[in-house]
């Protein structure tokens, strides 16, 4: 499977961008799947649900299920799980969208708005393989991509990656 991340600070658009690729990969004919890194402790589980009592009483995983779909809430013992770890759990597809861990090493767009007024990722990230910006980028030495665009965004990740679409049958 190939990853591909957004990287970028808090409210460069990394959730657009990402919302704006995956259907344009998935019209490609491309199965996508997308990990999120969450910075804070975060639950799916809502108190006085059943699974939520199921955990709380100390099941170590809980798998919940519907017709719709299916989810399995992990308690994390030794501490957060690495990339790679979370990445192989994943079903086979052919690309994953990554929003965050950008110090982990697989290949990432950072989504970089000069109007923050924080400091660019790339001159310090060697896996980041191009800027998509809002602005001109003087003196950046990676592909500078329009992120008003992701069509031409995402044409760019397709030739790079590179991602074909699956093998139409005859």
């Amino acid at each position: 499977m190939k990853a591909l991340g957004l990287a970028g600070w808090s409210g460069s658009g990394k959730t657009t961008l990402l919302e704006a690729l995956l259907p344009l990969f998935r019209a490609r004919g491309l199965t996508v799947s997308t990990i999120k890194h969450a910075h804070h402790g975060f639950d799916l589980d809502r108190p006085g649900k059943d699974s939520f009592r199921h955990r709380a009483a100390g099941a170590h995983e809980v798998l919940v299920a519907s017709e719709a779909r299916w989810a399995l809430l992990h308690e994390n013992v030794g501490g957060e799980m690495d990339f790679a770890s979370l990445f192989a759990h994943l079903s086979p597809v052919d690309l994953v969208l990554v929003e965050g861990f950008k110090r982990a090493p697989y290949p990432k767009i950072e989504v970089h708005r000069p109007a923050l007024g924080k400091p660019p990722l790339w001159p310090e990230e060697p896996d980041i393989i191009a800027v998509a910006s809002d602005a001109a980028l003087p003196g950046c030495d990676r592909p500078v991509l329009a992120l008003n665009a992701p069509a031409l965004i995402a044409d760019w990740v397709a030739r790079h990656l590179p991602l074909a679409a699956p093998a139409q049958s005859a």
